[in-house]
């Protein structure tokens, strides 16, 4: 078993792929990315320059073809095999991997748009060219590691990455997952169609890059593998304990320790000591089924698309589908050729984004150059990283000037939205009289989630699906009712509905230092949480996945759970060198987070006044969106400052005092 979370840019280098088999594999990579993986193998930036110099990638599209004419498509293809045979065949070696500074300015070329220097050590630390800093022992792992224990709730994406990181520097720790197996909410989301809507290729630990997807989006089960196969890989079961749930957390001050309560199968529970508690639980995890009047008399299955009862056959069967968000954009489609007629029920329309890859399998050579060819599985993963992650952010801030607010927050905006809505209406063809209204919102693109197009607008418009474009208001034995008065007769029902995500950890009673609890602290709908990790009076709690932390403008939100596990280690391994019994964020330093937090997202489109989302709480703030861009949330939880904390010595001490710094 693997031990040390350790990525290569350089997988085992064309292991028996013969001359054939290389030429194929060529024919069908992404331009772009082979002409980086050809300046870096040869040192000739020209193969980015001049007559190979790739077009400006677009939107969500790939660029395969680089932009460039047939002739210079088979020059590179051509360079690249005599190259990687070279390599094969033991005659070039190996360079290391690029600097920053080259890796941005071999980046820019490839993109056809300048990436920023600041993007350097991020970009590296994502391709795996070299290790993060602060996750290791300033010299031998000391003593006192060993009598330091850490809790770690929920083994999903999140509870992965932490789990890694801790048995890497030899930090004792049990992981407490609910469910019977590793996964989160890829264990419990498995209705039909239920897949990422992120780039399955940016869509992985950085420490346990996957290169052999068999689509560019991976669908549950894939998605579900790759994080077993990581737990595996790095040996975590034995730390894991299924089937147990968090009852309690109680902050002991006396003993400067977390006293835990343990729920177990059959009602067994058990309590636990531990120095620090790292919550994994994430915010998608408490379904939302609508208090409907009539719900409990509905004659047939009724279920949330998080629960989705599969002895339920829906061959046949007339089903009903609530809402008509990312998760119904995936049943939908999924569902149609079983059912007899899909009735979808709309409150909102949503903006759908065209993208070449999303339905697509990743072809067999462009498998083999991920898991073969040094450096292409790496480069590929950061074109993604710019395209997906950080760019569009920029984009997304309200401009005061702008004379257009109602249908876009500035000019960039304005273009995103006529640049989806032709590529919907055009999908909408000849139906576009009867659905346009109904279909293409009025609103600005990502005041609310940004969904891809999964063959949405042309399931829609087929004649076995009917879409109700009002508020379900009710159900009685056979119907759906709607806040028009019309009634749909229907024999299952799915709610699409979404979860709890503003009322985060809500299955957990967390009581701080004073004895207030976290709920009363955030109340349903109002968490807050420096550099959304930590809050005050809770002593050694660290939050990944907690406020303000979901990527809304687009990128892996495991990149994002991986800088707060990151931080959450790190701050560990301070408190283990340095003797710090406990750590509590000082209240003035998240009071000042907080106001940053708000201010920004004042700017931003979440807080567009002309829609809604499941971003902003009853008072229209902001507790879910990331306001930052993934390289901004990296720099800010990179290198932990102690003198952002209270702390007290691990000697006995029960007074807190100010740190002196980092």
């Amino acid at each position: 078993m693997e031990q040390t979370p350790t990525a290569t840019p350089t997988p085992t280098v064309l292991d028996a792929v013969g001359d054939d088999d290389l030429r194929a594999a060529l024919a069908e990579a992404n331009l772009p990315t082979l002409q980086l993986v050809l300046a870096q193998l040869t040192g000739e930036e020209d193969w980015l320059d001049g007559e190979f110099r790739p077009t400006r990638t677009v939107a969500l599209d790939d660029n395969d073809t680089a932009g460039l004419p047939a002739g210079s498509r088979a020059r590179i293809v051509a360079a690249a095999f005599e190259v990687l045979r070279d390599v094969r065949d033991g005659r070039r070696p190996l360079p290391a991997a690029p600097s920053d500074a080259q890796l941005v300015a071999l980046l820019s070329r490839s993109l056809g748009e300048d990436v920023p220097p600041e993007y350097g050590p991020s970009m590296a630390e994502e391709a795996g060219f070299r290790a993060r800093e602060g996750l290791a022992w300033t010299a031998a792992r000391p003593a006192a590691a060993d009598r330091t224990h850490v809790l770690v709730i929920g083994a999903g994406a999140a509870g992965i990455a932490t789990a890694v990181r801790l048995r890497a520097l030899g930090i004792p720790f049990t992981v407490v997952e609910k469910n019977e197996s590793v996964g989160g909410v890829w264990y419990e989301n498995t209705y039909p169609g239920a897949g990422v809507d992120t780039p399955a290729h940016l869509y992985s630990f950085s420490f346990s890059p996957r290169r052999e997807w068999s689509r560019y989006y991976a669908k549950q089960p894939e998605v579900l593998e790759y994080l077993a196969d990581t737990a595996a890989r790095f040996d975590l079961h034995r730390h894991i304990r299924f089937g147990i749930r968090v009852r309690e957390a109680r902050w002991d001050d006396a003993v400067g320790r977390w006293q835990v309560v343990l729920d177990g199968p059959r009602g067994a529970r058990t309590e636990l000591t531990t120095d620090a508690v790292v919550s994994c639980v994430g915010t998608l995890t408490e379904p939302v089924v609508p208090d409907l009047p009539g719900l409990e008399e509905f004659a047939g299955p009724a279920f949330h698309s998080a629960r989705w009862d599969h002895s339920v056959d829906l061959t046949d069967k007339r089903v009903a589908v609530v809402g008509t968000g990312a998760t119904a954009m995936q049943i939908v489609p999924a569902i149609a050729d079983r059912a007899r007629e899909t009735v979808v029920f709309q409150r909102t329309p949503q903006w759908v984004v065209p993208n070449g890859n999303y339905l697509r399998d990743v072809p067999a050579g462009v498998r083999l150059l991920m898991e073969q060819v040094p450096y292409y599985a790496a480069f590929y993963r950061l074109r993604l990283v710019w395209q997906f992650q950080d760019k569009l952010l920029t984009t997304l801030r309200r401009d005061p000037e702008w004379p257009h607010p109602e249908r876009a927050v500035n000019a960039t905006n304005d273009r995103h939205r006529a640049f989806i809505t032709r590529a919907m209406e055009e999908q909408l063809g000849e139906d576009a009289d009867r659905l346009r209204d109904v279909v293409v919102p009025d609103y600005p693109p990502y005041s609310k989630r940004i969904l891809m197009d999964n063959e949405w607008i042309r399931t829609l418009r087929r004649d076995d699906v009917l879409l109700v474009p009002e508020r379900v208001t009710e159900l009685d034995e056979k119907h759906v009712l709607t806040a028009g008065g019309d009634a749909h007769q229907v024999d299952v029902v799915v709610f699409a509905t979404g979860f709890r995500s503003r009322r985060m950890l809500a299955t957990l009673e967390i009581t701080g230092r004073d004895g207030t609890t976290l709920r009363e602290t955030w109340g349903d709908d109002d968490a807050d949480a420096y550099l959304g990790i930590t809050v005050p009076n809770f002593p050694n709690l660290f939050i990944v996945g907690g406020p303000q932390t979901t990527p809304a403008h687009g990128g892996s939100a495991i990149f994002v759970a991986e800088c707060a596990a990151n931080y959450a280690v790190q701050m560990i391994v301070r408190m283990i060198e340095d003797g710090i019994g406990a750590v509590e964020v000082r209240p003035e330093v998240a009071a000042e987070y907080s106001a940053r937090v708000d201010a920004e997202h004042e700017q931003l489109v979440w807080t567009h006044p002309g829609t809604t989302n499941w971003y902003r709480n009853a008072r229209g703030r902001v507790v879910n969106a990331l306001p930052w861009r993934g390289v901004d949330y990296w720099r800010m939880t990179h290198h932990p400052d102690l003198a952002d904390y209270l702390v007290r010595r691990a000697d006995g001490s029960t007074s807190w005092t100010t740190a002196s710094g980092s």
